[in-house]
């Protein structure tokens, strides 16, 4: 090699940048580190926007709170309200409700069951069928702990119940072979057996159907058989428990018939024409009568039978309940009144409910345009609204605990959006941002590299 190459390579090799060795490979180890923080942080945003919609938490203790009330108003749950099963836990509810319209429904017209809590104005929402009634065949258990309801599956068919205090929520058969659709229509006073109608096809191409009213204790393989009937004939169109729990009095076109929760008859009669069983909280406090809801022109007035006989025994010296579809009694209050839910006709109703109308049709959602919560008070000259709700609230039930304590309370329902629009409004923005940044984590990593090896050379 000649000494002027010789001269040119090493003047060559000087005009060559070092590399930066070290530099480079504290950049790779930051950068490795910078992906697995992103990744991390990017995690740990996911779960904890989503972690308030896990049911992990561990049950609460049951509330023991006596001053339960009845909510003076109810609203159309927020949009984004938290489920049942959602954390926090609602614990036991006042009052149960559903309806027809906006922010009543969810999908394809099903039913939202709200949920409103036994203290204060916190609303949790259930998914129900379609057209579910409270108070119907959507039932709240005397301690307000438990919503039973029809199972929204076209697999199975059954009652679901949520407990309301734990989050948690099961499935309940009636026990009864071919069943294609169950229906809770009454709880016990301690909350141990629910009433559930089953209907069953008569014929294999299901021509027909008939009914199949039952007790069951959830939890257990226990049920009873407590009759059957046609599809035509109303099967516990009202079911009513006396007190004590063992027996318990249900209507099937114009019969009522008493008997026990072993499936024994001890009694059964016939209504006059006008008259219904009133309700759930039909039965005296002394099990020795039954309350009726007596039909007049244009009017509701309360009225009693003998629970084992049928005899009537006349009226009770409450108000009468005027323009309204029907009545449906929830029970008797500490003060001596009976607490009853008003059917308000809806605009398609029609003008005057004055023929033999059963009372299933009587309150039928097309029939109905809201509800009202009355006291019909001894002596009283009119009824006292204890509750009103909006427009196309069509059916509501009401924690017999809340009945009997006779509490009210001055109710604000919430309004604006509910915690689970802010978490999917939080969550689809954090997962975009987390997609963009796993697609261009290189380029990044390489961007934020070079802007850290040109500030050291500067």
């Amino acid at each position: 090699m000649t000494t002027r190459l010789r001269e040119s390579l090493h003047g060559a090799a000087g005009d060559v940048p070092a590399y930066p060795v070290y530099e480079k490979a504290l950049a790779t180890a930051r950068r490795s580190r910078r992906r697995a923080g992103l990744a991390a942080a990017a995690v740990l945003a996911l779960v904890g926007t989503a972690l308030p919609l896990v049911d992990t938490s561990p049950a609460p203790t049951t509330d023991g709170k006596t001053d339960a009330a009845l909510p003076d108003r109810i609203g159309v749950p927020p949009l984004g309200s938290l489920h049942a099963t959602d954390r926090p836990r609602l614990g036991s509810a006042s009052v149960i409700f559903t309806g027809q319209g906006s922010g009543l429904e969810y999908g394809d017209e099903g039913s939202l069951i709200t949920v409103v809590g036994a203290h204060d104005d916190r609303y949790r929402i259930i998914r129900g069928e379609i057209e579910a009634r409270a108070g119907v065949d959507t039932v709240l258990s005397a301690d307000g702990r438990q919503v039973a309801f029809r199972a929204v599956s076209s697999l199975r068919s059954a009652v679901e119940i949520v407990d309301l205090v734990t989050g948690h929520s099961r499935d309940v058969g009636s026990g009864v072979d071919g069943t294609v659709m169950i229906d809770p229509v009454a709880w016990s006073p301690d909350g141990r057996a629910l009433v559930v109608r089953s209907t069953v096809p008569v014929d294999a191409e299901r021509t027909d159907y008939r009914h199949v009213l039952s007790v069951v204790w959830p939890g257990t393989d226990r049920h009873t058989r407590l009759g059957e009937a046609e599809n035509e004939d109303g099967l516990g169109t009202a079911v009513a428990f006396a007190p004590d729990g063992t027996r318990l009095a249900f209507q099937t076109g114009r019969t009522v018939t008493v008997g026990d929760v072993d499936g024994r008859r001890l009694a059964s009669f016939t209504l006059a024409a006008d008259a219904e069983l009133a309700g759930k909280g039909a039965w005296s406090a002394d099990a020795q009568t039954l309350t009726v809801a007596r039909r007049g022109i244009d009017s509701w007035r309360l009225g009693r039978v003998d629970a084992a006989t049928g005899r009537d025994l006349g009226l009770v010296d409450t108000p009468t309940v005027t323009n309204v579809t029907a009545i449906r009694l929830l029970g008797w209050a500490v003060d001596g009144s009976a607490r009853v839910v008003a059917y308000v006709p809806g605009p398609h109703a029609p003008g005057a409910f004055n023929s033999p109308l059963d009372v299933d049709s009587r309150i039928d959602y097309f029939n109905v345009g809201t509800v009202r919560i009355l006291a019909l008070s001894p002596g009283a000259s009119a009824p006292t609204t204890l509750l009103v709700a909006p427009d196309d609230v069509v059916s509501i039930d009401v924690a017999d605990a809340v009945v009997h304590g006779g509490r009210t309370r001055e109710a604000h329902p919430p309004g604006g959006v509910g915690p689970r629009f802010w978490v999917w409004t939080s969550f689809i923005p954090l997962l975009l941002a987390a997609i963009v940044a796993f697609r261009r984590r290189k380029g990044l990593a390489l961007w934020l590299d070079d802007r850290r090896v040109t500030r050291s050379r500067g």
